[in-house]
């Protein structure tokens, strides 16, 4: 019976002690600032980035991680004898799958599957982890490239900013661009629909636009159980943990197979910017 491994990319932002124990390996991708370049989450860490944003000159910008990082560890994996299901960031944020395919299509392997999770964040890493712990129980390429476009399917990103600005700058803004030139002051709600950021409400204080989001969230859950939860933040923790404890109230407690806060990696940081707070979830599996 072949096994399979998980490759995902730095931008999901697993959290160690959940990805502990599975066969799971993320890819950086890059931060690039002024003349240097940083491995995401290896070489920099969120706190490291957002200490340094704060006194920046120069604003950082990110790069997909290499056709060659990914052959590398493609190959490591399958002389180790493991099918791998690959699943990344969505294509319409970032070309991290472009490079992943073309790796893939140099290997010249049917032992490799891509899928696009047309997410982020713990959205992506949630996917990532569902897989991970089916190819753990013996689940086959097959059956885990069935689970992971299930997972798609079942997972939403929910997001505020403190401003467009670093959106807007980073080329990312996407529908959020129909809240440009607004009254300052107003924090856009935003999701990710079919991988692509769009623009959902604009709220008149950051306290109301997360009262908002978990609103937003609970009607777009309905009644799909069981319901994981994952509060996701730009250097906000306590605006996280906060977001997690209002989220979780409206839940009844055995409908919640996981609840966590989780920073997002450097690389959606540079995109976002700082204060940025969000909730992923997967919802039905």
């Amino acid at each position: 019976m072949s096994k399979v491994a998980v490759v995902t990319d730095s931008t999901a932002y697993i959290p160690e002690h959940l990805s502990n124990g599975y066969a799971l390996h993320a890819i950086p991708l890059q931060v690039v600032w002024g003349g240097e370049t940083f491995r995401d989450g290896v070489d920099i860490t969120p706190l490291e980035f957002y200490t340094r944003l704060q006194h920046a000159k120069v604003m950082p910008t990110t790069s997909q991680p290499s056709p060659a990082a990914f052959q590398q560890v493609y190959t490591s994996l399958l002389e180790q004898g493991y099918d791998i299901l690959s699943i990344h960031i969505s294509a319409a944020l970032s070309g991290t799958i472009d490079s992943a395919v073309q790796a893939k299509q140099t290997l010249q392997t049917d032992r490799v599957i891509i899928v696009d999770s047309y997410s982020t964040g713990m959205g992506l890493g949630f996917q990532a982890l569902q897989v991970a712990r089916a190819a753990k129980q013996g689940a086959s390429l097959e059956e885990c490239k069935a689970i992971a476009e299930k997972a798609v399917q079942h997972t939403g990103v929910l997001f505020a900013v403190s401003t467009l600005e670093f959106l807007h700058r980073g080329g990312r803004i996407g529908g959020a661009a129909a809240f440009l030139g607004t009254a300052l002051g107003l924090k856009p709600i935003l999701a990710l629909e079919n991988g692509k950021i769009v623009a959902v409400e604009k709220i008149r204080t950051m306290n109301k636009a997360v009262d908002r989001l978990i609103d937003i969230f609970v009607e777009r859950v309905g009644s799909q159980r069981p319901v994981r939860i994952a509060a996701l933040h730009a250097n906000a923790p306590a605006e996280a943990e906060r977001l997690l404890e209002k989220a979780c109230q409206r839940f009844d407690p055995s409908d919640i197979a996981e609840a966590f806060a989780a920073t997002v990696s450097p690389v959606i940081g540079t995109h976002t910017g700082p204060g940025t707070v969000g909730i992923a979830y997967m919802a039905g599996m």
